[in-house]
């Protein structure tokens, strides 16, 4: 073997691994499971774009919690549905250490909400309906409201403070009692007015 060869045996070497690296990420998106569901929680989307951060700004539209929704495929940071018909992709914008199946079972469920939000107070079911909080919430039924807060900020849902944001600018606290129910948020007027039902 001539010093050249040996020269580009470590270049060949690095190639082959990025090439099964890819082809393992391939067969990894591949393997994860396609199913029909529902949607776990309000979701905001500008008509083919869902992020986990849920912001409302720009003309989004909020599709309910509970619509029926497939999971039709995974892309980069992705996970691709089609809702009441419609193709669209939830992204995982903030909440990358979370495995991208497991990120998509966040937000598509198997079981329809709908049948417990109709066990929850009047009150309950307004705020759920209306995409706010209210006090007394459960944690269950705050994530069915306003969706799961980002994990890049919210590490542990066991924590008694959740961070959301209605924008990159309108962030919001949500502060739970011991018994993990919703006590009070911090934030702005403007955004306790949009998201807070006394």
């Amino acid at each position: 073997m001539s010093l050249r060869s040996n020269r580009r045996a470590p270049s060949r070497i690095a190639a082959s691994l990025l090439a099964l690296a890819a082809l393992t990420a391939t067969a990894q998106v591949c393997a994860q499971e396609k199913y029909d569901g529902y949607l776990c929680c309000n979701l905001r989307s500008d008509g083919s774009w869902i992020s986990d951060s849920n912001y409302a700004e720009n003309g989004k539209r909020v599709i309910p919690v509970g619509t029926p929704t497939s999971v039709t495929g995974y892309g980069r940071h992705r996970v691709n549905v089609r809702i009441d018909g419609t193709r669209q992709a939830i992204g995982n914008d903030y909440s990358r250490d979370i495995a991208l199946a497991d990120f998509a079972k966040r937000y598509v469920v198997t079981e329809d909400p709908a049948a417990k939000i109709a066990t929850y107070p009047a009150k309950i079911q307004d705020a759920i309906k209306r995409a706010k909080i209210t006090p007394g919430m459960s944690r269950e039924q705050v994530l069915m409201s306003l969706g799961y807060p980002i994990s890049s900020e919210n590490p542990d849902l066991e924590s008694n403070l959740w961070r959301y944001w209605m924008s990159s600018f309108a962030e919001f606290q949500v502060q739970f009692d011991d018994a993990g129910r919703v006590r009070e948020i911090t934030t702005d007027p403007n955004t306790r007015n949009l998201v807070w039902m006394p």
